[in-house]
């Protein structure tokens, strides 16, 4: 009955949805903004005004579920807990992601790791910055802000393993075993930085809400959504910039366009295309879905993002856009990400370094053409840049 009530749901496929989800989004979104997705064996939310009603309940909409992936790699943590628990979990977190106590506590270290990072880049002549650049600085940042003992390539290496993983799950498929390895290295890490004297996570350790494993596993989060958002916003920022040289141009030229600029972009191409939810109860979606107890509700804030509705000629990059941070890259509701604003600033940080010194900046690679992909997580698989002229 589903299928034949929600006919582009039934001839939208995953595959479609990881290489270039955009148009397919826009036709779900005008007919079918709640819509039943054979493939994904849930319903796929494209509308924004639909994803915040999502996201703003977690009593109808939750994440509390078994089959939340990556409850199932790490387990229980505050990403796939609600209420009480949810709070419980995120509660020892919070404080050192406030704005003041990111700018305070980390500016001067993502500048000094930014610049470290860059150095043989620029003197290379050529770089791939995803896996030379952004990945590395994400992952530094992550283990000074977590204390966690441990390099930042043991951090990438687990973060990808996991990663993997969670991916798998929610496609359907068998994780393997490397994920579980990852994370049981990542708990050992997690004990030894708590042992260790005075940390993040030896505070959230010490405050006698949660157990070892309750810290490991929020760990396992925040690492994850730090690295995985951060990596992505910066290499997909660059790529928007250097492919509209005249919206670079703007920003050269108004450097107080950079945080718009940085806005406009998780807008077009957030990190994060999606965010499960499952209902608690039967109850109507939109204009014409029934939807039951226990059903996947995907949120596309892919889709979201992009609603003309919202956001006028919506598959435009403009760093003007005045209601760009309207966007809903970092979620909405209590799961809003915890750490937006280190995200933020690590983006900020990155592309001032590269785009608006006096040097002159890197040019897109014209052999090496890319795109953002993935059905979960989205950005370019690389991104080739060259410094000096290109030829």
């Amino acid at each position: 009955m589903s299928v034949a009530a929600f006919p582009l749901g039934a001839a939208t496929t995953l595959a479609e949805l990881t290489r270039d989800p955009h148009p397919r989004l826009a036709l779900l979104r005008t007919h079918e903004p709640v819509s039943w997705l054979p493939e994904l064996g849930g319903w796929l939310v494209t509308r924004r005004d639909l994803a915040l009603e999502v996201m703003r309940d977690p009593e109808a909409f939750t994440v509390d579920d078994p089959r939340f992936s990556t409850a199932q790699v790490v387990g229980p943590s505050m990403l796939s807990l609600d209420g009480a628990e949810h709070a419980r979990h995120r509660a020892p977190f919070t404080a050192p992601f406030r704005p003041r106590d990111v700018h305070t506590g980390f500016s001067a270290f993502i500048e000094h790791e930014a610049d470290r990072l860059l150095a043989p880049l620029e003197a290379a002549g050529a770089a791939e910055l995803r896996r030379d650049f952004a990945g590395p600085l994400a992952a530094a940042v992550m283990a000074e802000a977590l204390g966690i003992e441990g390099t930042a390539e043991d951090l990438l290496s687990w973060y990808d393993a996991i990663v993997r993983a969670v991916s798998e799950v929610t496609e359907g498929r068998d994780p393997g075993p490397a994920g579980a390895q990852a994370y049981a290295e990542l708990k050992a890490a997690v004990a030894r930085t708590v042992a260790g004297g005075p940390s993040l996570l030896s505070e959230a350790a010490g405050s006698g809400t949660l157990s070892p494993a309750e810290v490991a596993s929020n760990a396992a989060v925040l690492m994850f959504g730090g690295l995985e958002t951060t990596e992505a916003m910066i290499t997909n920022a660059l790529l928007h910039l250097l492919a509209h040289p005249d919206q670079l141009a703007l920003v050269r030229a108004d450097p107080g366009l950079l945080d718009a600029a940085i806005e406009e972009s998780l807008r077009l191409e957030p990190g994060a295309a999606v965010v499960d939810r499952y209902a608690t109860r039967d109850l109507t979606l939109g204009p014409a879905a029934t939807v039951r107890a226990g059903d996947l509700v995907t949120v596309s804030l892919a889709g979201a993002n992009r609603d003309p509705a919202v956001f006028p000629d919506p598959d435009r990059f403009d760093v003007r856009r005045p209601n760009a941070r309207l966007h809903l890259a970092f979620a909405h509701g209590p799961h809003y990400c915890v750490a937006a604003h280190l995200a933020r600033l690590e983006t900020r940080v990155a592309l001032h370094r590269l785009l608006l010194r006096p040097l002159p900046g890197p040019q897109l690679d014209p052999a090496h053409p890319t795109a953002p992909e993935g059905l979960v997580f989205r950005k370019p698989l690389s991104l080739r840049v060259r410094w000096g002229t290109v030829r």
